[in-house]
């Protein structure tokens, strides 16, 4: 069985306390069990050690890099034997950049360890079992990629500056050139756009770039604290012109990206072939990142709801309308309420562009009590719930009300879609029909998820 447990993920200045209190030695043992974030749990004099890049049943040494109270967390530094599931990370920056934390894991692997967790958080944390697994939803293991927030450094001692993610477990930029599971467009560029970063006499006012990609576009929004210089615009525009892609500048909140004097604003864009529907987007606003895994998400939640044209659906954490807008198509009026008011604007927006006039949005906290919203006085058949990692536990009384008869949930967090099953089972009388995993990001540890509720 699988040990899950959450962790606070210790700052650098932790790390620095510990450093001179920790053995130097290496420890010779035995791995147990995986923990929630991919990492193998062993345990040494009693206490529970999370050790990077170590699986089941390998038998290894290792050295401490952090110990607390009540667990400690180490690297291994000689594999004494090998579990039949490791792999040669395919990217040589692996262990050192933070972006991915299971390369070294074999593809099929990936996707037992995020089942068995997903059962596991049900089984402990929603007092659940799984009825029926949903077969796993996979699609393209490196460059999927499309959406990222990048740090930029200016690195005065190297004289150059970085652009990519930040190490494992520690706040600065890793050294990295490339990234394997970034679209090429901007994965296989690290270098060019340091370099030419490195020209700008802004250098050291440009702390991350917004990357938006696409099914045919890719805008860079570059966060400035200071104005670039005419010159540095300049330069600018022709890196964008050369590398076929847009580069905007933020000196503000998100709201202040703009494309760069004289060229035309390029808005990013997507599509649901299989509904038919389209998308606009701004860089900074969310969407998911994996393209494929997104477009058999979205075909998967509508089967399961089994619509008709006498459905009244009920989108709640609509975002920009991913989920709204294809349900629109096959049913017969669809509700999405979403907390924040620029994306329920584009989702209007996108609705228009799409010629559905059966859906309409709303902006309502849902975590606050929705008993004067007006939409939320009327009754649905269905309900879909894509909350953020808190989860929906304060939303679900209202189901009392509205009463849909199906209900899919979409999550990025097993564990508070576990805890959010159980209240919809044991509590409002739900039956737990099917759930699975979408491996919207391999190469990591998250898991995305889906499960599928009667009544």
């Amino acid at each position: 069985m699988l040990g899950y447990v959450t962790l606070t993920q210790p700052t650098q200045l932790s790390i620095m306390a510990h450093k001179k209190k920790l053995p130097l030695d290496p420890v010779t043992v035995t791995i147990e069990s995986l923990s929630h974030d991919g990492r193998g749990v062993s345990h040494v004099n009693g206490k529970v050690v999370f050790i990077d890049e170590a699986l089941p049943g390998e038998t290894l040494e290792f050295v401490y890099t952090d110990s607390r109270k009540d667990y400690a967390e180490g690297r291994v530094v000689n594999l004494l034997s090998r579990s039949e599931h490791r792999v040669e990370p395919a990217c040589p920056h692996f262990g050192s950049c933070g972006g991915c934390s299971f390369q070294h894991v074999d593809d099929a692997e990936q996707i037992n360890f995020k089942e068995d967790l997903l059962r596991d958080q049900f089984r402990r944390i929603g007092k659940l079992e799984i009825p029926q697994i949903w077969e796993a939803l996979t699609g393209p293991h490196w460059g999927y990629r499309s959406k990222a927030r990048m740090g930029v450094k200016w690195v005065a001692k190297k004289n150059r500056v970085l652009v990519g993610f930040r190490e494992r477990r520690n706040p600065f930029l890793a050294e990295i050139d490339s990234c394997k599971v970034m679209n090429p467009i901007v994965g296989e560029k690290l270098i060019a756009l340091g370099e030419m970063i490195a020209g700008l006499t802004v250098k050291d006012k440009i702390p991350q770039i917004e990357v938006a990609i696409g099914d045919k576009e890719c805008v860079l929004a570059f966060r400035v604290l200071e104005p670039p210089t005419d010159a540095d615009k300049q330069q600018l525009r022709e890196f964008a012109h050369q590398h076929q892609l847009s580069i905007c500048l933020q000196p503000k909140g998100p709201d202040t990206i703009m494309p760069l004097d004289g060229e035309p604003e390029v808005i990013p864009s997507y599509a649901l072939a299989e509904q038919g529907v389209k998308f606009n987007f701004r860089p900074a606003m969310f969407t998911q990142v994996n393209y494929q895994i997104n477009q058999k998400m979205v075909t998967r939640a509508l089967e399961a709801l089994e619509l008709t044209k006498d459905d009244r659906v009920l989108d709640l954490f609509c975002g920009l309308g991913n989920f709204t807008l294809p349900l629109a198509t096959q049913a017969g009026q669809v509700v999405g309420v979403e907390g924040d008011l620029p994306l329920v604007k584009h989702a209007r927006e996108n609705a228009k562009l799409n010629n559905l006039d059966n859906v309409e949005f709303h902006v309502a906290d849902l975590t606050k009590d929705l008993k004067d919203q007006p939409w939320s006085k009327q009754k649905f058949t269905k309900v879909l719930l894509d909350p953020s990692r808190a989860g929906a536990s304060e939303v679900l009384h209202n189901l009392k009300h509205w009463r849909p008869e199906r209900i899919v949930y979409v999550s990025c967090n097993p564990s508070t879609l576990a805890r959010d099953a159980g209240i919809l089972v044991n509590e409002l009388g739900y039956k737990l029909v099917k759930a699975g995993v979408m491996d919207m990001f391999p190469q990591t540890a998250h898991v995305e998820s889906i499960a599928l509720f009667v009544k």
